[in-house]
């Protein structure tokens, strides 16, 4: 019996990292294999640029222990420094800023890219009409893509915040 690692829906703000137990009739030809000392994992293969830097890791705890995985590219792969500028404040928002926004129900995304420098962006969830949301811009958002997109110089808010249905704070 080996352990297979896999992302459903992979590469969106849905994505989830599975674990589940993988029979030898279960075993996809295309799945990369590797034979560790107990079990062989199985990684599936359209999810292998997704588990970068993923890892596993078990913690014992008072009703016995817990099954962490954490992999940081499971909703937007990694991308290399040449990549092209929305790629990459694309791989920015999903990785490091909208975890932080989730907390309250909210996200941010890139619309476009203007005068070559200028990141213009919609907030929703509970960011959209929220009333701290020009703080998160300048003091969150926007010091977080100049500093990992350097090309980075401004930051834009399309959205509109009339509408304060679900806004974390009104």
């Amino acid at each position: 019996m080996g352990v297979r690692i896999f992302v459903t829906q992979p590469g969106t703000k849905n994505a989830e990292t599975c674990l589940a137990y993988c029979p030898p009739n279960e075993v996809v030809p295309t799945d990369e294999q590797v034979d560790l000392e107990k079990f062989t994992l199985y990684l599936d293969h359209n999810s292998v640029p997704f588990l970068e830097e993923a890892f596993v890791d078990y913690s014992k705890d008072q009703m016995g222990g817990q099954l962490t995985i954490k992999a940081p590219n499971a909703k937007v792969p990694n991308v290399s420094d040449d990549a092209p500028l929305p790629d990459r404040v694309n791989y920015v928002l999903a990785s490091e800023i909208n975890p932080n926004l989730a907390a309250h129900g909210g996200d941010v995304s890139l619309v476009e890219i203007v005068d070559e420098s200028v990141a213009v962006l919609r907030f929703g969830g509970g960011c959209q009409g929220c009333s701290a949301v020009s703080l998160t811009l300048k003091q969150g958002v926007e010091t977080t893509l100049k500093e990992r997109v350097p090309e980075i110089t401004a930051v834009r808010d399309v959205t509109d915040h009339t509408n304060t249905e679900n806004a974390y704070y009104q």
